[in-house]
């Protein structure tokens, strides 16, 4: 295996212990594996046709399934030797599929002759259309929604953790009506909650076709015309756990899978608002980082703690968001009914899905670290008193001042004003004295509404 420093791709190189998870659903030895199933559970639905002379025991059955269960890194390497050299009595095929097909034949049980049974009818696409579902599935379902549920609690246990501390609000970059810390990290947890089960939702969508070179079945039917072939790829699709894809050229549709991709490029959106709001929450004072021991923040500045993880995750999301939008695109065409280009192409989800896996590690890590610091929020509050404006002008409309918005906006926009001036004001208006008294018990770290309650809505 080649030394990680001298990996062409950090995916393989410097991150090669956080991609890691995802080498059993796409590495080129994954494939290699999902294809052999694919063609094992085939041979084997063919021999429970009553129309073919197949015969294929349980413990033949048990020997067959073990080459993909049991799969190793020499057995992958045997496939790419039948591929580019030959093995035994196979020349090189220069084909992986074909490759695959040999493979399959090598382990053939004893007194098992079934090699014209192996690949029967099928084109190269059946195999891959269904290998390449089989293992994006496992790959989002095993390793990539389990990091953004694991990020989607970890913003819901700082929602109800801080849920009553006040918090000045910015809108356009300026001083806004306040809020409370947990009910913004609530609504990003609401958020990707969303977004989270949309990528769920696609993944169990995914849908396979198994019709042949052109999707009409034709060497199946010239052989056995009397065979409900149609009902057989059904079957077999969704024994696979996908659903089934009755209409295609020799190409699967990948509307599928661009929806899958798309599902993911908008749980990572949320991610990256995410992650520039809390650097810049960083870069206000309004949140703190523990400093991991050992660890330097710049190579002449010894002071700093820099919100790196949250750096990383918007680069790698970034990346990983061009690189699914990419191939959203590019998988849903093929010239007429089949052109080879998305071969190479489909290679690379797992790239996108390591720059996502990436990013969801980063995020995770940043916001463990983050604490809220409450003085620095309560200092800036009460440093702001101008953001009440809003709430007086309100109260002097309830109580039928049609002037009240332009008599508040003359004294605050623009300017900084004190609590002093809005008292001011207060002790020149005509109102009772009780509506006086409610103005003046405002206070810019009281102004939060209904915030801390509604952090209850991710319950």
């Amino acid at each position: 295996m080649t030394d990680p420093l001298l990996a062409v791709s950090p995916l393989d190189g410097r991150y090669a212990s956080r991609t890691s998870p995802l080498a059993p659903y796409a590495s080129e030895s994954a494939l290699m594996r999902a294809r052999v199933e694919v063609e094992v559970e085939y041979l084997l639905a063919l021999s429970d046709l009553d129309a073919t002379p197949l015969e294929i025991s349980d413990a033949q059955a048990a020997e067959l399934r073990a080459c993909y269960e049991d799969w190793t890194l020499e057995d992958a390497d045997v496939v790419k030797q039948i591929e580019t050299d030959g093995y035994g009595e196979f020349a090189a095929t220069n084909h992986d599929v074909k490759a695959v097909e040999y493979y399959v034949r090598l382990h053939q049980p004893e007194g098992l002759d079934a090699a014209n049974w192996i690949h029967f009818g099928l084109t190269s696409e059946d195999v891959n259309n269904l290998a390449h579902r089989l293992l994006v599935a496992g790959a989002v379902e095993d390793v990539l929604l389990p990091e953004l549920r694991e990020i989607r609690d970890a913003l819901g246990e700082l929602a109800r953790e801080h849920r009553d501390v006040p918090m000045l609000a910015r809108t356009h970059g300026q001083p806004a009506t306040p809020t409370t810390f947990g009910k913004e990290m609530a609504v990003y947890a609401a958020r990707l909650g969303r977004t989270t089960a949309g990528v769920a939702d696609a993944a169990d969508s995914l849908s396979g076709k198994l019709a042949g070179a052109s999707g009409t079945y034709a060497a199946h039917h010239a052989a056995y015309p009397d065979v409900d072939w149609r009902a057989f790829a059904r079957e077999f699709v969704t024994d696979l756990g996908l659903a089934f894809t009755p209409l295609a050229t020799q190409v699967n549709p990948c509307d599928d899978l661009a929806e899958l991709f798309d599902a993911l490029r908008r749980a990572n959106q949320v991610l990256l608002d995410l992650d520039r709001d809390v650097w810049l929450y960083v870069s206000q004072r309004y949140l703190g980082q523990e400093a991991t021991e050992g660890e330097t923040g710049s190579s002449t500045m010894p002071h700093k703690v820099n919100p790196i993880d949250f750096e990383n995750s918007e680069g790698n999301l970034s990346k990983a968001n061009s690189d699914l939008q990419f191939l959203a695109e590019y998988v849903t065409t093929s010239r007429l009914q089949r052109d080879l280009s998305d071969s190479t192409v489909k290679r690379n989800v797992g790239a996108a899905f390591a720059h996502c896996l990436i990013a969801y590690g980063k995020t995770r890590n940043g916001l463990a670290k983050v604490v809220p610091n409450e003085h620095v929020m309560a200092e800036d509050l009460e440093s702001t008193p101008e953001i009440l404006g809003e709430a007086i002008q309100t109260i002097l409309r309830r109580e039928g001042d049609t002037d009240a918005y332009e008599r508040v906006k003359a004294l605050t926009r623009g300017k900084r004003v004190t609590m002093d001036d809005f008292h001011a004001l207060f002790d020149d208006l005509d109102v009772d004295d009780d509506v006086r008294a409610e103005l003046k018990a405002l206070a810019p770290t009281e102004y939060v509404g209904v915030a801390s309650d509604l952090v209850a809505d991710l319950d």
